[in-house]
């Protein structure tokens, strides 16, 4: 992840990334198996998994290139609870075609083919099996300021 220098097109230094600091969340109806796809469909890598071996309290997945997401099993008596499979993520990675190819040999449902855009080389999107949207490509935003 270029975390320093030039992003493509901008002749501005970007100065260096803090630490991540967001990090999405996803309400799950199999956690387990959630976190399973993730894992070996998109390479994230289970950090933490804290569960009974049918709930997910907490999962925490790192994505290789920076950041991750937080996800657990759905539980409509929670405060927390959201409607499981309505969520849509970006992830920024430079292995767009890697994991494009890995997403169609594990018969992932592709919501938008491979392609480039004005602002990126590639981009594609997939819908996970709970219905969550899940886009990848190069785009790592316009520069902050200084």
């Amino acid at each position: 992840m270029n975390t320093t220098g030039t992003p493509p097109g901008s002749t501005r230094p970007q100065p260096p990334a803090p630490a991540p600091t967001v990090w999405p969340a996803l309400i799950c109806r199999d956690a387990y198996g959630m976190i399973d796809f993730l894992v070996s469909t998109f390479g994230f890598e289970a950090t933490a998994v804290y569960g009974d071996g049918t709930s997910v309290q907490h999962g925490q997945l790192d994505w290789p290139e920076g950041g991750g997401i937080m996800l657990g099993s759905g539980n409509p008596n929670s405060s927390w609870h959201r409607e499981p499979g309505t969520a849509g993520i970006y992830l920024v990675t430079d292995r767009v075609q890697q994991i494009h190819e890995r997403c169609r040999a594990n018969g992932v449902q592709i919501i938008e083919p491979l392609k480039s855009t004005d602002y990126e080389p590639q981009t594609f999107a997939v819908s996970d099996p709970e219905g969550n949207y899940w886009s990848f490509g190069t785009y790592r935003g316009e520069p902050r300021s200084t």
